[in-house]
Parts: C-alpha cells; sequence; structure tokens
C-alpha cells in the first residue's frame, strides 16, 4: 500500500502562483509514474502533468509553459509548480501515483486532492 499526503493548494489572484506536493509513504517501490490530474465541476479528470521513473515529463497542452513538475526521490515527493495561473485553473487537484506490480499491472494510487481557485 502507498499513501499519499497533498498539501499547497489555495485561493490566488489570477497571474500568481501556488506550489502542490504529494508526499508518498509505505510501500513504495516500483513506483514508475507520478503525475498530477485535476478535475473541475462539471468536469472530466484530466491529466495535467506527470513524470517517470526515467525523468520524462508530459504536460497538458492547457498549461505547457506555465506549470512544472518536479520530483524529490530523497522525500518520495512530488511537486507542481504553478505559475501564470488563470481563472480556468480552478479545481481540485489529485495526486496519482503509478506502481509496478509483480505480475507486469500497474495500480493506482490517489491523494486526496487539493483545492486550487484562481480569482480573476
Amino acid at each position: 500500500q502507498v499513501q499519499l499526503v497533498e498539501s499547497g493548494g489555495g485561493l490566488v489572484q489570477s497571474g500568481g502562483s501556488l506550489r502542490l506536493s504529494c508526499a508518498a509513504s509505505g510501500s513504495i517501490s516500483s513506483i514508475n509514474f507520478m503525475g498530477w490530474y485535476r478535475q473541475a465541476p462539471g468536469k472530466e479528470r484530466e491529466l495535467v502533468a506527470a513524470i517517470t521513473s526515467d525523468d520524462s515529463t508530459n504536460y497538458a497542452d492547457s498549461v505547457k509553459g506555465r506549470f512544472t513538475i518536479s520530483r524529490d526521490n530523497a522525500k518520495n515527493t512530488v511537486y507542481l509548480q504553478m505559475s501564470s495561473l488563470k481563472p480556468e485553473d480552478t479545481a481540485v487537484y489529485y495526486c496519482n501515483v503509478r506502481q509496478l506490480r509483480r505480475d507486469a499491472t500497474q495500480y493506482y494510487y490517489w491523494g486526496q486532492g487539493t483545492q486550487v481557485t484562481v480569482s480573476s
């Protein structure tokens, strides 16, 4: 089992910045993916940014150039630095970690979610 604890959400004005953190603990071996999703009211959950075990990153087109994902392996923590925030970035942000099991399947773990609200 992997436990995820998120922090860093809040209210910010348009153009501002926030940094989200997600700390993983428990049976954290074979984690090969760490990412952030978000879900706005009435919308589907979408992948915002991800980083894999070989440090490859990918971003949703809507956040490219504004958001940066990174991780600290020593702290088992993934971060999402969000800059130039827009009202449309308002959503609940969820940390997602994927673990490769012995049978080659991936198991998904989710954080509890943290609210990000960007005021215009």
